[in-house]
């Protein structure tokens, strides 16, 4: 049974291993001469023979029979000249992927968000973003600022749509705010329909409340309202960060009741699943904005997003109460 290799001797192959090395291989295998080869790198010949031998010293092995018709690989040759292949194509396609990335037309985007930036901030300009950059990957995120400034501090996110100030050490980011997060009291579709213009909180305290979890600061503004009308946050709470979680209760439980920012809110009002109720929120809305890392460089296409929502930052659009 063959031993598998060490992580030390994985360690001492990449310390000793050279991209030279490898381009003589595959031109070894192109040009079945060692003086052809050395050519074709403007080597010397004798250059070109004591790299090769070191390559196999390296190796452990033989990875080529002299014969008259040339260097002909053997196994081991065929082996190792297969993966010096691959990684030339890997170093070519990286150093493409570079090239867009400095050009800004490709490489990778990725955005963290949370939930009340995705309909009005992070869709269209993504959107925006694909047309002017089509070769642009682009990873999104949706979370909540909490969990994403550390996928930002690990560099994992390039940018987040968020608030930096849940943050032990907000003044490390560098923020730029773009629009309120206006909040909306919803209900399932199928939800009764109250006879007043107007619904006030204490309207609602016979129905069961989806909030979220008390480290997020909606859960906090949800609290303020209930305080301010003199009441407690009603018993036997569901707790959720999820919006598919909260938009499933409500669907099959009309007694029940939520608050959602009001973009999220318009796209189920607009399907047909949820409803708003005219209840009138007095906390202040809470502040989207750009966070990104104090002293990092965004990259080409990085800085292009954030100029599209700058652009668009507070043109969402507010549904109505129905």
């Amino acid at each position: 049974m063959k031993r598998a290799p060490s992580q030390q001797n994985l360690n001492s192959l990449l310390s000793r291993l050279r991209m030279k090395q490898l381009q003589l291989l595959i031109a070894l295998d192109d040009h079945k001469s060692l003086h052809k080869a050395s050519n074709a790198l403007a080597m010397t010949q004798s250059a070109a023979s004591k790299s090769l031998a070191e390559l196999e010293a390296v190796l452990e092995a033989q990875l080529f029979e002299r014969t008259r018709s040339g260097l002909i690989p053997n196994q081991f040759g065929h082996c190792v000249i297969r993966y010096a292949r691959l990684m030339a194509t890997d170093l070519g396609a990286l150093c493409e992927e570079m090239a867009q990335i400095r050009s800004g037309r490709g490489g990778r985007l990725a955005i963290g968000a949370v939930m009340g930036a995705v309909p009005e901030l992070v869709v269209p300009a993504v959107n925006a973003l694909h047309k002017s950059h089509p070769e642009l990957s682009i990873d999104i995120i949706e979370d909540t600022s909490v969990h994403m400034l550390g996928l930002l501090d690990d560099g994992h996110i390039d940018l987040l749509l968020g608030r930096s100030s849940v943050s032990d050490n907000p003044g490390k980011y560098h923020y730029q705010p773009l629009s309120d997060e206006p909040l909306s009291v919803v209900v399932s579709s199928e939800h009764p329909r109250l006879r007043s213009k107007s619904v006030s909180l204490a309207d609602l305290r016979g129905y069961r409340w989806v909030t979220y979890p008390s480290h997020m600061p909606l859960r906090a503004v949800l609290e303020r309202e209930f305080d301010l009308a003199g009441l407690d946050l009603p018993a036997g709470a569901i707790a959720t960060a999820s919006t598919f979680v909260t938009v499933a209760v409500l669907r099959q439980a009309s007694d029940t009741v939520a608050i959602l920012p009001t973009s999220v809110a318009g796209m189920f009002v607009d399907s047909g699943v949820l409803r708003i109720l005219p209840v009138g929120l007095k906390s202040m809305s809470q502040t989207i904005g750009i966070v990104t890392r104090k002293g990092g460089e965004l990259s080409p296409a990085a800085r292009s997003f954030v100029q599209l929502l700058l652009e668009r930052g507070g043109s969402g659009r507010k549904p109505a109460a129905a």
